[in-house]
This record gives structure tokens, C-alpha cells and sequence, in this order.
């Protein structure tokens, strides 16, 4: 037949090993997987011909064809990268004629029935394409496609499979950096995508398979878009989409005005009326589904639009104001949306409808329009938040509590204040709501309040929290946590909220400190209460009773200190609990994994704040070595559990080392005594590259051990530098542990001072590498958003690490070790200042870094004169112009100017 001429015959029979392997017998499934297994080998090209056969063979069973297709794909592609990689290059290394008959056994394969089978061949196609067009093979693929769309009579179903293998191969192409598909090419594509979607094609699969395809080929349409009327046809036959017959092609289509208003918002003007009309309809009279793609297109606006406004004048196109001009209309369709809840999705986190999509769209809008959504809101509220007339009016109360809730971020404080001064007894009454849905929002609201309104330091905000109303607002938040567990997890988040507000202005004592002991307790009894009837993948009610202990410590004044104190030996003790939790499988280690990790975090709380204070540090010093003997054998136990703990493990590992960098700065030179027993795991973090988070927490907290015990690390410094360096240079070890590697040895060279001196040729080297590096990587940072980021990281390393050199080492030793460097590091600074837009914490650092050089060096006030109008000076204006006179940065700013007027 004609199917299996484009392919070789296979080198064995698959057809009954497929079948097999998808056999509820598991002794048949087993065998058939392992000669699988084997087959695929000891003949990988046979093995891949043998598939491709299978699929272009319409006379197999349509499961086995299918079965052959998904296996295929499984060997062309991966979610890790590393084995992604090596599928790649093991394709790129079959016979170049076996590939080309692959490739045309799949092209065959397309235009064959049945119609399942056709969709996992355009899956294959668009693995294969993302492999080869990139290397300019496989030309005729993009041609085959269009004669499919072109061929008369149409086949509707071969028009349907293609138009999903050009919204696959799309999809794929867009995955990669680098332009693959010609101008050409995209045209083509666009105009075969763009001729399904008509409202006059007959088959609405192959309609809904175009708007899908060109979801996938939105941002490649730049061309299309910047031409008037391809740009007016592809928004008409996406418009007339919105209102078809056919549910899932209205989806589709909002989904598809989601991707051109973030890829052509500059476009947008001249059909937003038209978009407007129809997204408004949708909400109010179609389909949930439908509904809540049309919301969220003003969602996916408004984003856009802050961003924009985020960027300001760096922005690069002009803010059309579309939300604000819109809220006067839109609010109202929104409120109606917000009574169609689901009768107890409180109780379900991953719950998404009209109601909630239209709430969190309400929020959105708030931000970008700001004071003007209040108005526009309140008449609601007031009219609806206490409504009590039906048994069906808790929707109405619900409604109206998440609108107002909704809107706490984005007005000024100042405008919003004093109406939630005038709520607030009404919210406190609503905890009592004999409707759990009401409660629940209503806790929610609460914590939004405190979050956005509530800073006692702040004097920009008025006072929401006041001794007046604080002793009512911790009685109704203290009786929540006894509520139902989704309401009290609420309630637990509006108490880290709460009193996150007073953090700014605790010092000696703090509104909240009469209080601290008893929301205390609460908290504890609550993070104990357990959840049977919850729903899977909700989070559990002690992680939100630990972060409000967090936030709780946080803001403690110098007057709860002892009760703070007091809190360490209770989480030791919970601590010790979790070594006795079953941990014989992975999920019971991750579990165990998970409530170590959350338990130590708090511990690191606790130890953060005690440091700060005298009398704390004496209370820390109390529970030291009971602290440490907790942390390391839970770094102890994440170890012996890395096997089967998954990421639990490495998570786990990185709080526990946190908590011992905060243990050593509280304790001091004391923590001397824990440096044998904690090395061990120092050096295992610092080689664990594989769970980079684990290595990247190890050297800061090297950093805070040093510090804390000075020379005493005198033992131990010889290996850790040597195993600083090595990651450096490895390809292996993450990037983003490398700028602060560069910055630790900064920080090295302040503590250890003349010590670090036999290190500092070396670390030389290093800097100088990465200097290259940063110039090099600045041209491509400039039009790469997480390139400049990394960029920047990078700098401010460099920077740290030559700052702590300078300052570091002795004088003399400074002089005639760094000297060299300061012509480079000069350049560095050019490079710097020739960003287009500058990150303020690397322009400071650079300029403070030129100071240090000015007043170590002797002679760098003659070099900078000599380069005087070079790039470098622009930081000191910035600086200068951005701090004014007696700025941070003004005795920076004189070094330099000084030495400079010196020297000319």
C-alpha cells in the first residue's frame, strides 16, 4: 500500500508488543515493556523505522498506530533537559535516509484515518520539526502541510490534523531563541491557520483547530499585525469566532484575543470597542467556560497595562489607558458575576469560576485604576454586606465582602482608610456569619485590609489598627482559629498580616505586645489541628500557623523578647517528633521533609530576631546547643533520606543551614564550639551542584559562620576556598551560585583581613574572568530581560568581592596586590554605565567600589583624571543627581572627586 512505502520495513513486528504493553495482565505489560525495552537498545534506528511503520500502516489496529505514535515522541523528546538533550543527538545520529523515510511515513500518516491517530501524528511531526528545522532540514515539511489545506476536495479531517500540526510546530518554535521559520514560511502558516478559522468552514473541529493554532503563532505574526488589513482580517475571523455556535470555539477565540493583547497591545485601539461589546456579552449571557476567557482578557489587559505603568518612561510603547477608560462600564458586569458561586468551593484552593475569575479580575482592575473603582464599588457593598432577607442571600454577602476585599490594593490608603475603619465592625460581626462561605471571605478580606492598609510605621498611613479597635479585632481572630479549618487557615494569614503592620514601629513595645503570648498559643494549638476532610493539594493548617508565628516574631518588641525565647525549646521538642514520623517510603518522607523544613524556618525566625537585640542574644545563647544538635540532625536526616526524599530532602537541608547561619550571628564567636561537628555538612553542601538551592544557602551561611568565629575558621579555609574556586570554573555547578561565590569571598576577606592575603592572587584570576564575562554578556543583556538580571547578579559579585578585598586586607597589602586590577576595574565601571537603563544597586556599588580604590591605592586619582569624560564618570553623576547633596553616597562621590582635583 501506498502508507508503507515511506517507510522501511520494520525490523521486528511491534504491532503485538504495543498492544502488550498497554495489557491489564502485568505479567503480559511487563514482558512486552522490557523487550521494548530491549529492541529499542540494541537497534534504536531499527526500532524508530519499526514505529514510524506502525503509524503509516492504515492495516494495524488504530491502537497500536497510536501507541507506535506517543512511543515515538517519547523518544524525540523530554521534560529534563539533560535527557532531552541526549534523545536529540541520538536522532541527529540515524542514517540520514532513515530519517527522511521517518519523515515521510509521518507526513503519510497525517492524511490517513482514523482521526485520534491523526492527532498524535501532528504531535510527532512538531517533536521531529523542533529537532530538525532548526538545522535547516526537513524543508519540505511546512510545504507538505499547505497542500494538505489546499487540496480539493478538502478533506476535513486531514485539514483538522494539520492545523494542528502547525499549531504543534508552533508551539515549538516559539520554545526556542532563535528565529527558525522564515518570513515566508510564517506567512504561509498564518494564512492556512487564518482560512480555517472562517466562519464559513464547515467542520467546526477543523475551525477550532485553527483559532488553537494560532494561539501558537500569534507572536511570530508581528509582520501580519503591522499590516492594516491582514491585521483587520485576522481580528475579524477572530471576533466572528467569540460568537460561534460551537462553545469550545468561543473559548478558543477569547483565548486567542488574550495572546494578541500581550503580543500587539499597540495594536489594540481601533477594535477595542468592538472587543468590549462582545467580551461583555460573553460574561453576562454564555457559558461559564466562555465567560471566563472573556474575563480574563481584561485580566490579561490589565497585567499589561501594569507593567507598562511599572516601566514608565522606559516603557517601550505608549499606555492606551484601556482599563481606566473601561472601569465605569465594566465594574458593574463584574459585581454580577461575583454571586455565582459554588456552594462550598471555599473549601476547595484550586476552585476556579466566574466568580472568582471576575473577583480577581475586580482586583487587577483596582490597581490600574485606583482611586476611581471605589465609588463604583462601595454602593454594592453597602447595599448588599449585610443582606439578610432569603436563605440564599449569603451569596450576596459573600459577594459583597470579596468586592470590597478586592479593591483594599491599589487606591491610596488615604481614600481608603477611613471606609474600612467604618467596615471593620460589620467584617468583625461577619466572622460570625452563620454562612461558612461568608466567614471564609471574610477572613480573607480582614488579612487583605491589614496587608495593604495597615503600617504603623508608615506616617503616609492613616492608622487603621488602633488601641481602640485592637482588643476586638484579636478576640475575633483568636476565636477564627477554632473555626473550620479553611476559614482558620484565613484567619492565621490575617494574623501575619496583622502584625506585619506593627513590624515598622516595634522597638521597645508594641501595640500588639499585651497580646503576643496569647495569639501565641493560639497559633500553636492551631498548627496542630489536623484536616481529615480537606481537599487534596490544599495546604495544611500548620503551615499557615508557622507563618503567622513568623510574621508574629518578626514584629516583636523589645518586651516580648522572653516569650519569643521561650517559643525555642517549644519547636525543638516539635522537632524531635518528626524523626519519630513514618519515613519508609518517599511520600512519608516528604511529609517528614516538609514539616522539618517549616519547623526549621521557624527556628531560623526565632534566631533572627533574638540576635537583634542584647537581651534576645543572652536568651539564644541559653538554647544554642540545643538548637544546633536539632538542626544538624535533621541536616543528618535529610542526608540519609536524599535517596527517596526527592526535592523534600534538598529543601529541608537548605532550611536547616539557614537557621544555622542565624544561630551564628545571634551566638557569635561562641558558635566556635559547633565548627567540627557542622563542617561536615559546610563542605557536603558546597559539592551538592545537583540540588543547587542546597549549595547556593550553604555559601551564604559560610559567609555568617565565618563571621561570627573569625580566625578560628583558620582550620578549615584552605579546603573551602579550594572548593569555591572549583565551583567557579565548573560547568556543573548552577549559574546563579556564582555571583555569590564572588561576593563570599569579599565578604571572606573582611573577616579573615590579612589572613586572606595567600588567597588573593587566585581570587584575582577570578575576578578578572568574570569581568569578560559581564562585558561580554552586557550586549546580549540589553535586549534580554533575564539575561540583565543575571548580568546584573553577576556585577554586583564582582563588586562585593573587590569592595571586601579593599577593604579587607591590610593597606600596604591592598596597594601592591590589587594595583593591577584598578585600570580593569575602571573599564568595568564603563561597561556599567553604558546600560541603557541602570540597576541602582549596581551603579551604587560600582561607585563605592571607585572610592575604595581612591583611598587605598595611591596613584588612582592620576588614572581617573586621565580618563576624565569616559563612561564611568555618568555613575557619579546619576548618583550625584539621584542622592543630591549629603546623599548615602556623598563621601563615595568626594573620594572620588577629591582625588581626581588632586591629581590634575
Amino acid at each position: 500500500m501506498a502508507a508503507a512505502a515511506a517507510a522501511a520495513p520494520p525490523a521486528i513486528e511491534v504491532t503485538r508488543l504495543l498492544l502488550h504493553a498497554q495489557d491489564p495482565d502485568p505479567s503480559v505489560r511487563t514482558q512486552a515493556e522490557q523487550q521494548i525495552a530491549y529492541f529499542q537498545e540494541q537497534n534504536y534506528a531499527g526500532f524508530l523505522g519499526s514505529l514510524a511503520y506502525e503509524l503509516a500502516n492504515g492495516e494495524k489496529p488504530p491502537e497500536s498506530r497510536r501507541l507506535a505514535g506517543i512511543v515515538l515522541k517519547n523518544n524525540l523528546d523530554a521534560k529534563d533537559d539533560a535527557r532531552k538533550a541526549a534523545l536529540v543527538t541520538r536522532w541527529e545520529g540515524v542514517d540520514a535516509g532513515l530519517r527522511a523515510s521517518i519523515r515521510a511515513a509521518l507526513l503519510q500518516a497525517l492524511s490517513m484515518e482514523p482521526q485520534e491517530v491523526r492527532g498524535t501524528v501532528a504531535l510527532v511531526v512538531a517533536k521531529v520539526a523542533a529537532i530538525d528545522l532548526p538545522r535547516r532540514e526537513w524543508g519540505e515539511l511546512i510545504p507538505a502541510l499547505m497542500a494538505n489545506m489546499s487540496a480539493t476536495p478538502p478533506n476535513h479531517g486531514v485539514r483538522q490534523a494539520t492545523l494542528q500540526a502547525l499549531g504543534y510546530v508552533c508551539e515549538e518554535m516559539a520554545a526556542l531563541k532563535d528565529d527558525v521559520l522564515s518570513p515566508e514560511q510564517i506567512n504561509m502558516v498564518l494564512t492556512a491557520v487564518v482560512s480555517g478559522m472562517s466562519a464559513e468552514e464547515p467542520s467546526s473541529d477543523t475551525r477550532l483547530a485553527a483559532v488553537t493554532a494560532l494561539q501558537n503563532a500569534i507572536e511570530f505574526a508581528d509582520h501580519n499585525f503591522g499590516n492594516e488589513n491582514e491585521r483587520n482580517y485576522i481580528m475579524q475571523v477572530v471576533c466572528q469566532g467569540t460568537v460561534a455556535s460551537d462553545p469550545r470555539i468561543r473559548v478558543q477565540s477569547f483565548t486567542c484575543l488574550h495572546e494578541i493583547a500581550a503580543n500587539y497591545y499597540g495594536q489594540l485601539p481601533p477594535y477595542m470597542q468592538e472587543i468590549f461589546n462582545l467580551t461583555v456579552k460573553a460574561i453576562k449571557d454564555d457559558e461559564e467556560e466562555v465567560a471566563l476567557q472573556a474575563i480574563e482578557f481584561w485580566s490579561t489587559l490589565c497585567d499589561y497595562e501594569l507593567e507598562l505603568e511599572e516601566e514608565g518612561e522606559d516603557a517601550d510603547e505608549t499606555n492606551h489607558g484601556f482599563i481606566k477608560a473601561v472601569t465605569p462600564h465594566l465594574v458593574a458586569v463584574l459585581l454580577e458575576q461575583l454571586t455565582k458561586q459554588e456552594e462550598g468551593q471555599e473549601q476547595d484552593e484550586s476552585v476556579w469560576n466566574a466568580a472568582m475569575s471576575a473577583g480577581t479580575c475586580l482586583g487587577l482592575m483596582a490597581r490600574v485604576a485606583g482611586n476611581d473603582v471605589v465609588p463604583m464599588v462601595m454602593p454594592f457593598v453597602t447595599g448588599n454586606i449585610s443582606k439578610q432577607d432569603g436563605p440564599e442571600d449569603w451569596r450576596w454577602r459573600e459577594a459583597a465582602t470579596f468586592a470590597f476585599g478586592s479593591v483594599v490594593e491599589g487606591p491610596s490608603p488615604s481614600s481608603l482608610v477611613a471606609l474600612v475603619q467604618q467596615a471593620l465592625p460589620f467584617l468583625l460581626r461577619a466572622m460570625k456569619d452563620p454562612h461558612p462561605y461568608v466567614r471564609d471571605t471574610t477572613a480573607w478580606t480582614i488579612g487583605r485590609a491589614f496587608e495593604f492598609l495597615h503600617d504603623s510605621g508608615n506616617p503616609d498611613f492613616p492608622a487603621l489598627v488602633t488601641q481602640d479597635n485592637l482588643p476586638a479585632i484579636v478576640q475575633v481572630l483568636k476565636e477564627g482559629l477554632k473555626d473550620e479549618i479553611h476559614i482558620a487557615k484565613r484567619v492565621c494569614d490575617a494574623i501575619g498580616m496583622l502584625a506585619a503592620g506593627f513590624a515598622g514601629s516595634a522597638s521597645t513595645t508594641s501595640p500588639l505586645s499585651p497580646f503576643f503570648k496569647e495569639i501565641a498559643t493560639e497559633l500553636l494549638a492551631m498548627a496542630q489541628r489536623s484536616d481529615p476532610t480537606s481537599f487534596h493539594g490544599s495546604s495544611s493548617p500548620h503551615i499557615h500557623a508557622y507563618e503567622a508565628i513568623n510574621e508574629l516574631v518578626r514584629a516583636a518588641a523589645a518586651d516580648t523578647l522572653d516569650v519569643v525565647g521561650h517559643l525555642i525549646p517549644v519547636f525543638l521538642n516539635d522537632i524531635a517528633k518528626t524523626f519519630a514520623m513514618p519515613a519508609s517510603t518517599p511520600d512519608q518522607r516528604e511529609k517528614q521533609a516538609e514539616m522539618q523544613g517549616l519547623l526549621c524556618g521557624v527556628v531560623q525566625t526565632l534566631c533572627t530576631r533574638l540576635a537583634k537585640e542584647a537581651n534576645g542574644r543572652a536568651a539564644l545563647l541559653q538554647y544554642a546547643d540545643g538548637v544546633m544538635e536539632a538542626l544538624l540532625r535533621v541536616m543528618a536526616c535529610a542526608g540519609a533520606g536524599a535517596g527517596g526524599g526527592g526535592a523534600g530532602g534538598a529543601s529541608v537541608h537548605e532550611e536547616a543551614m539557614q537557621a544555622v547561619g542565624a544561630l551564628a550571628i545571634g551566638v557569635g564567636r561562641q558558635f566556635s564550639k559547633y565548627l567540627s561537628a557542622l563542617y561536615p555538612y559546610l563542605k557536603a553542601g558546597l559539592v551538592n551542584h545537583q540540588e543547587w538551592q542546597v549549595c547556593l544557602a550553604t555559601v551564604g551561611v559560610l559567609t555568617d559562620v565565618v563571621d561570627a568565629v573569625g580566625e578560628d575558621f583558620g582550620p578549615y579555609c584552605d579546603e573551602v576556598m579550594g572548593l569555591l574556586v572549583h565551583n567557579l570554573g565548573s560547568n556543573e555547578v548552577h549559574r546563579s551560585i556564582k555571583p555569590q561565590i564572588l561576593s563570599a569571598f569579599g565578604d571572606l576577606a573582611l573577616t579573615l583581613g590579612a589572613n586572606f592575603g595567600k588567597y588573593v592572587d587566585t581570587v584575582r584570576r577570578m575576578l578578572q574572568q568574570a569581568m569578560q564575562l559581564s562585558v561580554a554578556q552586557a550586549a546580549a543583556a540589553a535586549h534580554d530581560d533575564d539575561a540583565a538580571d543575571y548580568n546584573n547578579e553577576l556585577r554586583m559579585g564582582i563588586l562585593e568581592a573587590y569592595s571586601g578585598l579593599f577593604q579587607g586586607l591590610p593597606t600596604a597589602a591592598a596597594e601592591s596586590q590589587l594595583k593591577p586590577d584598578v585600570p580593569l576595574i575602571l573599564d568595568f565601571a564603563s561597561s556599567i554605565a553604558r546600560d541603557r537603563v541602570y540597576d541602582e544597586l549596581v551603579v551604587r556599588a560600582a561607585v563605592s567600589l571607585l572610592a575604595d580604590t581612591t583611598t587605598t591605592v595611591q596613584g588612582v586619582g592620576g588614572l581617573l583624571a586621565r580618563c576624565r569624560g569616559q563612561d564611568w564618570e555618568r555613575l557619579l553623576a546619576w548618583v550625584h543627581d539621584s542622592d543630591g547633596a549629603g546623599g548615602e553616597l556623598d563621601w563615595a562621590v568626594n573620594a572620588i572627586s577629591g582625588a581626581v582635583g588632586s591629581a590634575s
